[in-house]
């Protein structure tokens, strides 16, 4: 049996609340921090411009290719366990970051912190239900987590540029040494659900993990070598052809590594897909924004970092505010609502690019895109672990998390080609480059709305403004 969350003191709520918040906010952002370190990273080391972008790629692709393992391993061996591992391993990986002397040492490096994250990012979404029992305050806690999931991105750029102007480029990894102990300390007072029967088949963790590694690498290529790339292609039939087996495989396992029933919920199997929509869009948005403020506005990377901040603020204000909306609001609306949002915000952007403006006229556009994304996060993320059985907790919360990192990867793929093929059929002008980010972002805002339109096609119509209950959680007592 797996006992009741416990009704947590004060103290050590709020503890937990702050291990949840941070633990969140450190993972995600590494997605960003090193992207501002770079330049410096390829002067110090003399690193090849051929590896310099699998400085970064090393942790998106071990991160998002092994989010369902880490999910399933916290379901089977112990989510508390499981996830304080993640923690030591993201924690090694940032100190063989930081003492780095060559590119190879970093890619390594980055590889492990990825590791680490995909032990402990499904983990902190899981042990949300374990360790809060009442209502508000697990809500509470699912805003946290939905808040950092996109500012993350924003202090990453923010704290990338300083603490590299101000100390050096080993920092953007050592800076993740002094927060992952205190979280892992921290992590005592979260609850440690008994752990489940069962074990992890190696052909479904070989199949499994390959056809992510091959689709992740395979986004990764384009996202590089542009839509064109062959060999990116191929990498995606092969896992589409690893995958399928993958899925064979767990419709006859008696333990499987995704147990499919997960996916007969049309809610959730709806919240997974249009995660992966929306999550295409704002970091894609980001992304080419980023570019233009650098590259046509001139703005140096800690101004860019910091002209992100009303990205920062719209994503405190949309998943601030959702868990009281969604009392009264079926998910269903607050996601189409927070998708239309996005979708408005991208086109305001795109306009304002394409009559060069600055960043004061794109702000309002940065912060209505991360408004709807505020929102739509969270309500994804309660249809997706909210009513799900105790067994399967940890691998529901890793598919949203598969969902929203292989959305992040798309999105910076797609926009960045979109505009890198807009810009070279335009001669590669100032204004060549305009019309591309332009026409990126119209494409993202296309993405953004789709997004949208499935959730209303797919998610719950129904409201659920009354307190869950510990069963409706799939909590047993015990």
């Amino acid at each position: 049996m797996v006992p009741t969350p416990m009704k947590t003191r004060p103290r050590a709520g709020l503890i937990s609340l702050l291990v949840i918040a941070t633990a969140q906010l450190m993972i995600v952002l590494d997605d960003s921090i090193v992207n501002i370190a770079l330049p410096s990273i390829q002067d110090q080391l003399r690193v090849d411009p051929v590896h310099l972008p699998w400085i970064v790629n090393g942790y998106i692709l071990s991160f998002g290719a092994l989010l369902l393992l880490g999910g399933r391993m916290g379901d089977l061996w112990g989510r508390k366990r499981t996830l304080q591992i993640g923690l030591l391993v993201f924690v090694l990986g940032s100190l063989a970051g930081g003492l780095g002397q060559s590119a190879e040492m970093l890619i390594a490096a980055r590889a492990l912190q990825g590791i680490g994250a995909a032990m402990t990012a499904p983990n902190v979404l899981a042990l949300i239900a374990t360790t809060f029992e009442d209502r508000k305050t697990r809500d509470t806690a699912l805003s946290l987590y939905g808040a950092m999931s996109g500012i993350g991105i924003v202090i990453g750029l923010v704290l990338g540029g300083f603490l590299t102007d101000a100390l050096s480029w080993r920092w953007v990894f050592f800076i993740n040494i002094p927060i992952g102990l205190l979280v892992l300390l921290g992590s005592r007072t979260l609850v440690a659900p008994q752990r489940n029967t069962g074990r992890l088949g190696l052909l479904d963790g070989i199949l499994g993990t390959a056809g992510m590694i091959s689709l992740v690498y395979a986004i990764t290529r384009f996202g590089e070598d542009g839509l064109i790339d062959p060999v990116a292609y191929a990498l995606v039939l092969g896992a589409a052809v690893l995958l399928a087996a993958f899925v064979l495989i767990q419709r006859r396992s008696p333990s499987p590594l995704v147990p499919l029933s997960l996916f007969r919920d049309r809610n959730r199997a709806g919240a997974y897909l249009t995660m992966l929509g929306l999550a295409i869009g704002p970091m894609g948005i980001l992304y080419v924004v980023t570019l233009y403020l650098q590259q046509i506005q001139q703005y140096s990377p800690l101004v860019t970092g910091l002209s992100m901040l009303p990205f920062a603020a719209g994503i405190i204000l949309g998943a601030g505010s959702a868990p009281k909306v969604l009392l009264k609001v079926a998910p269903r609306w607050v996601t189409g609502v927070g998708g239309f949002l996005s979708t408005a915000g991208a086109l305001w952007i795109a306009w304002v690019i394409s009559g060069e403006g600055g960043w004061l006229p794109i702000a309002p556009g940065f912060l209505v895109v991360a408004l709807g994304f505020g929102l739509g996060v969270m309500a994804l993320t309660q249809a997706a672990v909210y009513r799900v059985e105790p067994d399967k907790a940890g691998i529901a919360s890793a598919l949203l998390n598969s969902a929203q990192q292989i959305g992040v990867a798309l999105g910076l793929a797609v926009l960045a080609g979109v505009a890198a093929t807009v810009t070279a059929g335009s001669g590669g002008t100032t204004q060549a480059l305009v019309g591309g980010y332009s026409t990126a972002l119209v494409v993202g805002a296309g993405i953004l709305l789709a997004a949208a339109v499935l959730a209303l096609l797919t998610l719950s119509g129904r409201v659920n403004a009354e307190e869950h209950t510990i069963d409706e959680l799939g909590i047993t007592r015990a």
